[in-house]
């Protein structure tokens, strides 16, 4: 599986453009995290591009949600270990997140709409005025984009990473891909 092909996928199952902005924010994340823990940058990528990719599929059902993408991603020629994580990043179905490329995929989700609500309250609603400690000061705001789940961003530690550099670096990463998330 390729990029092009995987985004092609992406394309012909999800209408919601917000939603393909997410997961493009989501695989810019993912890239970032492997270059800097030395993993195989166009794996997580494209795990992370395409791990939302069963959402309307199955309408937004969370307990269906993330089963399908596993078995689409398969079926597209993922590895087994692409598959899990995307079946894991969901914890309704309470598969335990145990490879780095898990608990990449599971802190990074969740810090695409944490970044994303912190450009979007800037005048010029654009990532590149966006400061890291500005999204870090956002994170303590619970009420902040709420469905942002804190403890998830936060497992960035079970990577060996601090939470202030986890979130420059998905600034930073997110900001790298700016045109295409329209921020």
């Amino acid at each position: 599986m390729d990029r092009q092909e995987a985004l092609e996928s992406v394309e012909a199952n999800v209408e919601n453009q917000n939603l393909i902005k997410h997961m493009l924010a989501t695989e810019a994340i993912m890239r970032a995290l492997a270059k800097r823990l030395g993993e195989d940058e166009e794996v997580w990528g494209l795990t992370g591009l395409l791990h939302d990719i069963d959402v309307e599929l199955t309408e937004g059902d969370m307990n269906a949600h993330s089963q399908l993408g596993a078995d689409l991603v398969r079926e597209m020629g993922a590895s087994e270990e692409m598959a899990h994580a995307v079946l894991c990043h969901n914890e309704a179905h309470g598969v335990p997140v145990e490879t780095q490329l898990d608990k990449a995929l599971l802190c990074a989700d969740p810090l695409t709409g944490l970044i994303t609500a912190g450009a979007l309250v800037l005048p010029d609603k654009k990532l590149a005025n966006l400061k890291p400690k500005s999204v870090r000061k956002r994170f303590k705001e619970k009420g902040f984009a709420a469905g942002a789940n804190r403890d998830q961003i936060a497992k960035c530690s079970e990577l060996g990473i601090e939470l202030d550099d986890f979130i420059e670096l998905g600034v930073t990463a997110m900001q790298e891909v700016a045109p295409s998330l329209g921020l």
